[in-house]
């Protein structure tokens, strides 16, 4: 289970938000494959961060696995073998795999692939998106890995006894958001401008090549824009329940017109967005979206994957949503067999009726076969 998704469930219990899915929608039926996967005896596939299939049906698996060493102090994060990248045929059998001790690999979190088929790592960890050209080659970086993991800050220490000498200590320094710092005049969550990112989850692009990263899963709570060579555009967003603002950013898509759909899971809602950040609607009865995929042809939907519980073992299932915030069904439930789901953190619908769900608990990738629309 990722610490991000036990601290999001936990906000929401905190919050006074119910966990239990909205509303009623009418099963979907679905076939599936559960041991989809075929791998080597020496390679194995963890709590999968993203999932996504290229123009050839090949598919691409961002998973954590390995050990992860961190450090402290000055030094950069780097998790050995912390995240692989896995690339698969289109029956399920294993290639090879990709960007080995690449840089930005620490904690995957998504996995996208744009209509060009170059492939798009997003990893909470080294807060990073990296794009990998088709010939798995790196041709973009997006953020800067931070500087030290975050601790936990000093806790107030009790008053000396009378006549005894205080114990010396840190004092507390101008940080980042201090007096003069870079995030003085911001709103809280308001987010970085540029390249720093905390806990990207998502990314997605509009038909001009425009990049837009969901940054809401650390500090930021914000959509930034970017254009196609990674230079920054705008962001919109920050902390809060408002229309606008976000509650754990989640996932991130965009339709053929342009608009951008955003899961604000912390407040059990999706918020659509024009291309520049203006508000123009939200919906809910999708319980609490943890990922999100657009569908293309000439009527697109959303699917919506819903966990109510931390670990995804008890209320689960996922959505089809039209783009107007009609539930046309769901299908699948919390668990670990066949057609059942644990945290489906990503899922991959270039098919319609033909989705890939990478899940996190089950450290595993389901190949589901909708029966019917």
């Amino acid at each position: 289970m990722t610490r991000t998704l036990k601290a999001l469930a936990a906000a929401l219990v905190a919050g006074g938000v119910s966990l239990v899915a909205q509303g009623t929608a009418p099963d979907l039926a679905f076939d599936t494959v559960a041991d989809l996967l075929k791998t080597p005896n020496d390679v194995f596939v963890g709590e999968v961060g993203g999932v996504g299939a290229n123009s050839k049906g090949q598919i691409f698996v961002y998973t954590r696995t390995g050990h992860p060493y961190g450090t402290l102090g000055d030094n950069r994060t780097f998790y050995r073998n912390g995240s692989r990248l896995f690339l698969f045929d289109q029956t399920g059998k294993f290639v090879r795999e990709w960007g080995q001790d690449v840089y930005g690999f620490n904690a995957a979190f998504g996995l996208r692939i744009d209509p060009q088929d170059n492939v798009w790592t997003i990893d909470e960890g080294a807060s990073q998106v990296v794009k990998f050209d088709a010939e798995g080659r790196v041709a973009l970086v997006l953020g800067r890995k931070p500087e030290a993991i975050a601790v936990r800050p000093p806790q107030p220490r009790p008053a000396p006894a009378a006549g005894a000498t205080p114990a010396p200590g840190p004092g507390p320094g101008p940080g980042p958001a201090g007096p003069g710092g870079p995030n003085a005049n911001r709103k809280p969550g308001e987010g970085t401008p540029g390249s720093s990112f905390s806990r990207p989850s998502d990314v997605a692009w509009d038909s001009a090549g425009n990049i837009y990263v969901a940054d809401g899963m650390g500090a930021n709570n914000r959509v930034a824009k970017l254009d196609k060579d990674g230079r920054f555009i705008k962001h919109w967003g920050s902390t809060g329940s408002e229309p606008g603002q976000f509650k754990g950013l989640k996932a991130i898509a965009i339709d053929a017109k342009g608009m951008v759909y955003v899961a604000d899971a912390g407040n059990k809602r999706i918020q659509v967005f024009d291309g520049d950040g203006a508000f123009k609607s939200e919906f809910g009865n999708i319980g609490t979206p943890l990922a999100m995929c657009m569908t293309r042809g000439a009527t697109q939907y959303l699917y919506v994957s819903h966990a109510g519980d931390t670990d995804g073992m008890e209320d689960a299932a996922i959505f089809k949503v039209r783009l107007d915030g009609t539930v046309v069904g769901k299908f699948g439930s919390a668990g670990k067999m066949p057609k059942e789901f644990g945290l489906a953190n990503s899922i991959d619908c270039r098919n319609e009726n033909e989705l890939l769900i990478g899940e996190m608990t089950n450290w595993r990738v389901q190949k589901v076969s909708l029966k019917g629309k």
